[in-house]
């Protein structure tokens, strides 16, 4: 089954065409990343897959929902993790996710909680107040508050912000873990090293075009870095990450 389907998706600001003709298929299951350079209309596309944003012209499926005329039933369906989105200060985690478990329609989240802080290494900081933790325990409670409610698609833009070495790799494992239970997960990046690593299908928009699709397991002698190289023509293809 497809878990997104996107067919002529184009996006005009004006004179600016940040997306033009985006046609993509996300079978369920698939740990996907769009990749491409920063303006390149990667948060854009995941704006108008939630319903945040409403498309100039084309249509799109999440989870068999249409996002422009029915919004909330794809945002009842996923997870969504926006780029340098924080919790409020004024909450603690544990409120923040309370509050989530709320909105989520979650009888009881407090299990849940638990769960998500001990695997995301947060617990002893789940009742200290969000403006004092660090950027990365920060990323670690927003990427709680996308799956606490277990969605068959989560959506996540930049996954690996200021989160250390070693727990990139607790959340790389966590995605592929997710995926191997029939989730899908939608990552949206310009790290070229994590598309290569981390996903089963890249999708590389440049200019808010497709111009390559590929499966980085599957490419033989071609890196990924050499596709993105071709397509995109940048001669500082990918930043490096870089973790607090």
């Amino acid at each position: 089954m497809t878990a997104i389907e996107t067919v002529g998706l184009t996006k005009r600001f004006g004179d600016l065409e940040a997306l033009a003709d985006l046609s993509l298929t996300v079978p369920e299951g698939e740990l996907f990343a769009l990749l491409g350079p920063n303006g390149s209309g990667k948060t854009t596309t995941i704006e108008i897959l939630t319903g945040q944003l409403e498309p100039s012209a084309g249509t799109a499926s999440v989870l068999g929902h249409d996002p422009v005329s029915d919004p909330l039933a794809v945002r009842r369906a996923v997870g969504i993790l926006p780029e340098r989105e924080d919790p409020p200060s004024f909450l603690t985690p544990r409120e923040y996710l309370e509050f989530v478990g709320t909105v989520r329609n979650l009888p009881d989240v407090t299990e849940q909680i638990d769960e998500w802080a001990e695997r995301f290494e947060f617990r002893e900081k789940l009742d200290t107040l969000a403006t004092d933790l660090s950027e990365g325990e920060r990323q670690r409670v927003m990427l709680a508050a996308a799956f606490v409610h277990e969605p068959d698609l989560v959506f996540i833009d930049e996954p690996l912000v200021n989160l250390d070495p070693l727990m990139q790799e607790q959340i790389k494992g966590h995605f592929r873990e997710y995926c191997e239970r029939g989730n899908t997960v939608f990552l949206s990046t310009h790290f070229i090293e994590v598309a290569d690593e981390l996903c089963t299908q890249v999708a590389i928009v440049s200019d808010g075009r497709l111009v390559a699709e590929c499966n980085p397991q599957e490419l033989d002698d071609e890196r990924l870095l050499d596709v993105f190289r071709a397509e995109v023509g940048a001669t500082e293809p990918a930043t490096q990450q870089v973790s607090d």
